[in-house]
């Protein structure tokens, strides 16, 4: 998750390690933390990866920082940690707000498919819920707390709705009235299918 956050923001533009930190904070800092002991580590991983690369900036001359910017290997890792499902449930909703931050990279059908496997992990997690409350015996507090994840998962899945449908009209609206268009669009929805059913 960290690695792409950090891909992620070097496609903006280079930056040091403090001031990925302070963007970090900046853009995701509501949704998660992130420390000087995990950032550094990632960022010497990514290197070694080749996904990213120090360069020298004359605006930093005797401060001895170290600059970095995203490789054309890094563009294609960050493409691939954008697009891929979560392994496991515990990380998955931070998960799923990192990458939204960078959803802009993605193209339409790509968001429509990523928003829609959320929906679907969000409508399993609801049914779970639900059945816990069915046979719950609990006390006031831990009723309550089940009540709130109920809600709050409803109110997810009803503005992942909201979400998904915008972009359908919006596609609509782009391929409307050109047959190229259509037919792109049509052929690159076909193209990220045989992709998923590779993978």
């Amino acid at each position: 998750m960290l690695e792409l956050a950090i891909l992620g923001l070097l496609k903006e533009r280079s930056m040091h390690g403090y001031q990925l930190s302070k963007r970090l904070t900046d853009s995701l800092g509501g949704l998660w933390r992130v420390s000087y002991g995990s950032l550094y580590p990632t960022l010497k991983r990514l290197e070694r990866q080749e996904a990213v690369e120090q360069v020298f900036d004359s605006q930093e001359v005797g401060r001895r920082k170290n600059v970095y910017r995203i490789t054309e290997s890094g563009e294609s890792l960050f493409r691939n940690l954008l697009e891929e499902a979560g392994p496991d449930a515990s990380g998955e909703d931070n998960r799923f707000r990192v990458r939204m931050a960078f959803f802009k990279y993605l193209s339409p059908e790509t968001r429509i498919r990523v928003l829609e496997r959320r929906r679907s992990f969000l409508e399993e997690r609801l049914v779970t819920i639900r059945a816990s409350l069915a046979t719950n015996t609990g006390d006031t507090y831990t009723t309550s707390l089940m009540q709130h994840g109920r809600e709050s998962t409803e109110q997810d899945i009803a503005w992942l709705n909201g979400l998904i449908a915008a972009e359908r009209r919006s596609t609509d609206t782009t391929t409307t009235g050109d047959p190229k268009r259509r037919s792109t669009t049509r052929s690159t929805t076909r193209s990220l299918r045989r992709k998923e059913r590779t993978t």
